[in-house]
């Protein structure tokens, strides 16, 4: 769920402010002081896991991996060319964070790469980011080479892990199969086993 621009507190006092716009999906959240590239902006809190929608964000590589942000980061806006990351790489959930991927200045718009976590997005859209890089097209990264996804500064692991295995698949080779590589889920985090870590037959959130 989006915060309304009536009812507005920031979630990140100090940090970010939703700049609300007129028009649909024009509303961005604007970086209130400097950040280092590399910096950890804030910690992903106050998570719940949701069905895909716009709003949500894929933690992994299954249909039924997607969490809600409720915070101001949900309007963060898609770029072809991103100065964010939102990581959910780290088996420690409470690792969960946004990173910024260059020098970002106070009253810059945050923006990231929706296909670095997302397989098939639930609204597709014409990108008008305007970056020379500019995909036109965002579908998400089953619809992407492997190529194009590297050449932004940030992918999530699943990502990478769903395009190889669909590489390598003898049934799903194509580009734009929505069908992420079969997991199952674990019974202690809820989430896939290929979303932590490289050993598929143990989940990242239990101990080696």
């Amino acid at each position: 769920m989006k915060p309304a621009q009536e009812s507005y507190s920031p979630s990140h006092p100090g940090l970010f402010s939703v700049d609300f716009r007129p028009g649909e999906y024009t509303s961005a959240l604007i970086a209130v002081k400097d950040f280092d590239e590399g910096e950890i902006m804030a910690y992903l809190e106050g998570l719940t896991k949701a069905p895909k929608a716009y709003t949500s964000v894929q933690c992994g590589p299954n249909d039924d991996d997607h969490i809600e942000l409720n915070s101001d980061l949900v309007y963060v806006n898609h770029s072809c060319q991103p100065n964010v990351a939102f990581d959910m790489s780290s088996p420690d959930e409470t690792k969960w964070h946004a990173r910024a991927l260059e020098p970002i200045r106070s009253g810059e718009a945050l923006t990231f790469f929706y296909p670095s976590t997302e397989w098939d997005m639930d609204q597709p859209f014409d990108c008008r980011c305007g970056a020379p890089s500019c995909l036109k097209r965002i579908q998400g990264a089953a619809h992407l080479t492997k190529e194009q996804l590297l050449a932004r500064k940030f992918v999530s692991p699943w990502i990478l892990a769903s395009v190889a295995e669909r590489g390598n698949s003898s049934t799903s080779t194509d580009i734009g199969s929505t069908k992420a590589p079969a997991t199952r889920n674990c019974s202690t985090c809820g989430f896939g086993f290929a979303a932590r870590g490289d050993d598929r037959s143990r989940c990242g959130c239990k101990p080696t």
